[in-house]
């Protein structure tokens, strides 16, 4: 359980909002005379969105930063960030049905793990049930096809070169 000193206190400023996840700040945006707003998850480095925002009434300086739009760009915010793993899980896992010679229809999956000295990847195959039939260690660049799977059964689940 965090203890409550690591949770930040929320803060709710014209140019700053936060609550115990989320901090926004009102930027100038240095490609223009108008202004941004970034959205960063507390601990990390980078903004996990940064989008414009809007000028105030005298054309100059931006609009504050209200409560419901922090909550807004804290929902949008999260989306992106949901999104996002949802692609790279997409990216990492793969699988394709096939049937057998013998009818028996099967599932293969490719499973790869990232790891910055070196991904590894794993195939499976499942039957209709989900029970694994087999599992092999295979390259992190192998591609998943129906053909691909397709071989790797009919060469009796030996590891694809």
């Amino acid at each position: 359980m965090p203890d409550d000193q690591d949770i930040p206190e929320p803060i709710n400023e014209a140019r700053l909002g936060s609550d115990e996840r989320w901090m926004a700040r009102v930027i100038k945006n240095e490609d223009d005379d108008g202004w941004a707003v970034s959205m960063t998850l507390h601990g990390e480095a980078e903004p996990a969105l940064v989008g414009p925002w809007t000028m105030g009434r005298d054309k100059k300086n931006p609009k504050p930063l209200d409560v419901s739009a922090f909550n807004t760009l804290v929902k949008t915010a999260s989306e992106v960030l949901r999104r996002h793993e949802q692609q790279l899980h997409a990216q990492l896992n793969k699988n394709v049905t096939i049937t057998t010679a013998q009818g028996q229809r099967l599932r293969v999956a490719l499973a790869i793990v990232p790891d910055e000295e070196g991904a590894t990847a794993t195939l499976r195959a499942e039957d209709e049930l989900g029970e694994e039939i087999a599992r092999v260690p295979v390259s992190p660049g192998f591609k998943l096809t129906v053909g691909s799977a397709t071989a790797w059964v009919d060469a009796g689940f030996e590891k694809p070169r």
